[in-house]
């Protein structure tokens, strides 16, 4: 029992819950469709906040137009391109359209800055207003008492409600104000156009101004630079040795030192190639002196008058041999005195050459050294030469550019002094030119004639799009607020275990409106509750081998999730599969199978023992099991409680009856208590072969699943699945299309079967 019990905790470990795990990112995405169905189910939610945000905005609208009118005067500033323009030119140049709104961006900066909206501020006919009034507090005679926090708020209020804007497209600046009073609109905004035109004004007239002052300041400074680089290069003509000091125009004109300084520099290159050339030759021939005679000294030996004696006398020597063999043989006296001599011939003859080719070598070896020397000598003296006329050039290059710097520094004074003299000439024009503001009134603003706000072209949408969105955020929290395990998705996505089954909710299946919950498989067997069962039936055979999953735990998190229903009708499934089932009523603290099963008159004496009595020892296997009255069903009830519940569920008892009656049924199915609120549950998960969760769609909480899943494998429980009970078809969902679908279904086999 214990080494089955081993391998059964390690098979527990490697089975994982079907289909792939999801990330905790992935689990908090919605899909379109369900974004559509969510917005759906609360569509009458969002109407009536949508239409409600339209009568808000509305109201809002008429109670601003009634009390809180807003009039905006607008002008317009003509912005002349940024460039100043050559009066001694016809026509100006283009300026592209980005810096043009640029230049008319600042100066649409410059009428919002703090010191041109303070000089509004304190201008008569501003003060005049009833718009500066309402910021002040007067004394008896009339004189205002809050100067300071008088300027402050209308200057933030001018900063509301002025604006100065720049077209993009067109070269003006628009003024606008925006006030209670139609005229003082047009009256503030006209103070600013003449106060902005004339501070511009007198801004260029000034600059021009100061800019003539420093042109003639620094027309006077070159013209006292432009006498000094006079003396300068006249002092250089006088101290240089060199009469031309201008540099030649051409490339073929150039002076004597620097030809004469080019011809030696090619002689030099020309000779140290030489100088290379006989150095290599030297080692090349040292190699040949001591190594062994090339061709070239051995065509030389060949010349030697001796040598050639020497090999014409080998020649006759061995032609006398060749005779004499043929005559007299090998041991012949003659034969041997003239080999002897042939001998002695080929000797000299090696004497000789040796003698010849060294002298041969060491002659050439000689030449080439005292040719080096030669050379040698003549390339210290053109070295010499060279330095001599380098430093002549080098004089000569020094003298010419102390004159270019003096004349460039004389050109550029003259050149300078006559762009000032320009520069001058055209400022005095400009000063007088009316377009050197570049700045002009287009026209004064008029009173409006109709209010700027409020508008209802803004209001009505607005508060009909507000409230649109306010009931769809709504819909959205209260369906993302809702934790309960509703769906299939819900599982998959936060419980990451096998859905073995969908149980529908009492009412939404109406053949089961007036039948007992715990017998609809019996006594319902077309509705869609009792399909449902079958379907959870077919996946736990399908989900494991063979009979490896026949002892079965159902149990919950909580009390009153269903459990006790869905383990009765799964063990109805497997008996309408001709399977014999024993379930057993493992809750002792609420047993339920003795109400759900009730015993004849005749069985209550005779079956009075339970499994406590079971386990305790009280009663054997036989006398514990009851019929059900249902044919291959059988039941063991919970029987009184014990004081150790959960110690005695887990003794070996315990498993010994399920080990036993394995021989007996087909399956056991064991209706187990809450896992999350005694320990027995999880006792009783190591002893079955697998265990199925329930979890009720309209109570139990996703941390009360998570925790419930965790409580089992922390004990290496196999959970086989869970199984979802008491789901309501949501408006939108999935559910309810199902159900349509199988009602419909099911009426065409009813009608096709009778």
């Amino acid at each position: 029992m214990v080494e089955q019990r081993q391998r059964q905790m390690a098979v527990n470990r490697e089975t994982s819950p079907a289909g792939p795990r999801r990330s905790t990112a992935a689990a908090v995405t919605l899909t379109p469709k369900e974004v559509w169905s969510i917005l759906r189910r609360h569509i009458l939610l969002i109407i009536v906040l949508t239409i409600l945000g339209f009568l808000i905005g509305g109201a809002a609208w008429y109670s601003l137009l009634q009390f809180f009118p807003k009039y905006t005067a607008q002008t317009l500033i003509r912005v002349l391109p940024p460039i100043e323009k050559d009066p001694m030119l016809i026509g100006g140049g283009i300026v592209p359209q980005q810096i043009q709104y640029g230049y008319r961006l600042s100066m649409a900066n410059i009428i919002k800055q703090q010191s041109t909206l303070r000089e509004l501020i304190d201008k008569d006919k501003v003060r005049e207003t009833t718009w500066f009034r309402r910021f002040a507090k007067y004394d008896e005679q009339g004189r205002i008492i809050n100067v300071n926090q008088c300027i402050l708020k209308a200057f933030k209020d001018l900063k509301k409600h002025f604006s100065a804007f720049a077209h993009r497209d067109a070269e003006f600046v628009v003024l606008s104000m925006t006030c209670r009073k139609d005229q003082e609109s047009a009256d503030i905004v006209n103070e600013m156009a003449t106060l902005f035109l004339d501070s511009q004004g007198d801004t260029k007239q000034g600059e021009i101004s100061a800019k003539l002052t420093e042109l003639g300041r620094r027309r006077d400074d070159v013209r006292r630079d432009l006498t000094v680089a006079e003396q300068a290069l006249a002092q250089v003509r006088e101290t240089s040795e060199f009469t031309d000091l201008e540099r030649p125009a051409g490339r073929y004109f150039q002076h004597t030192v620097t030809l004469q300084l080019n011809q030696l520099e090619l002689a030099q290159n020309d000779l140290i190639l030489l100088i290379k050339q006989a150095k290599t030759n030297i080692e090349n021939l040292e190699k040949l002196a001591v190594g062994p005679i090339n061709e070239q000294v051995e065509r030389q030996v060949e010349g030697d008058p001796v040598m050639v004696m020497l090999a014409q006398q080998l020649a006759i020597l061995e032609s006398e041999l060749a005779g004499q063999l043929t005559r007299f043989g090998e041991t012949h006296r003659v034969v041997r005195r003239t080999r002897e001599l042939v001998y002695e011939i080929k000797d000299e003859r090696k004497i000789r050459q040796s003698v010849i080719a060294e002298q041969v070598r060491q002659a050439n070896l000689k030449n080439a050294q005292d040719q080096l020397i030669v050379l040698l000598d003549r390339s210290d003296e053109l070295e010499r030469l060279r330095q001599e006329a380098e430093e002549d050039k080098k004089d000569l290059d020094n003298a010419r550019v102390q004159y270019e710097q003096r004349v460039a520094i004389r050109e550029e004074r003259k050149q300078t002094l006559d762009d000032i003299k320009a520069q001058i000439e055209r400022y005095r024009i400009l000063h007088d030119d009316p377009e050197t503001p570049k700045v002009q009134r287009v026209g004064f603003a008029q009173k409006p004639l109709e209010v700027s706000s409020p508008r209802w072209e803004f209001y009505f949408p607005g508060g009909t799009i507000l409230g649109l969105i306010s009931g769809i955020g709504l819909a959205f929290a209260l369906e993302l607020l809702n934790d309960l395990v509703r769906t299939p998705r819900d599982v998959a996505r936060f419980l990451q275990i096998q859905l073995l089954s969908v149980i529908p909710d009492r009412d939404e299946d109406e053949q089961v409106r007036d039948i007992d919950l715990c017998h609809v498989v019996r006594q319902a067997p077309y509705s869609i509750i009792s399909e449902s069962y079958r379907r959870c039936r077919t996946n736990i055979e399908l989900s494991g081998s063979a009979g490896s999953m026949r002892a079965l735990l159902v149990s919950s998190g909580a009390a009153g999730d269903g459990k006790t229903s869905v383990a009765v009708n799964l063990a109805e499934t497997f008996v309408t599969g001709n399977k014999k089932v024993l379930l057993i009523d493992a809750n002792f603290r609420r047993p339920s199978l003795q109400t759900i099963f009730p015993k004849p008159v005749e069985q209550v004496e005779q079956s009075k023992f339970g499994l406590s009595d079971l386990l305790l020892g009280r009663c054997g296997y036989q006398e514990a099991i009851r019929p059900s009255g249902i044919e291959d069903l059988d039941i063991i009830d919970a029987g009184s409680m014990p004081a150790n519940p959960a110690e005695l569920l887990g003794a070996l008892r315990m498993e010994e009856l399920i080990k036993e009656q394995r021989k007996n049924y087909d399956y056991i199915v064991v209706d187990g208590p809450p896992v999350l609120l005694v320990s027995d549950a999880k006792v009783l998960a190591k002893i079955v072969d697998a265990t199925v969760l329930v979890f009720n769609a309209s109570a139990t909480r996703r941390g009360a699943a998570q925790r419930t899943i965790r409580e089992l494998k922390a004990v290496d429980a196999r959970i086989v699945g869970c199984v979802l009970f008491a789901v309501r078809a949501l408006k939108g969902g999935y559910f309810q299309e199902q159900f349509r679908s199988y009602r419909e279904y099911q009426k065409l086999q009813v009608a096709h079967s009778t």
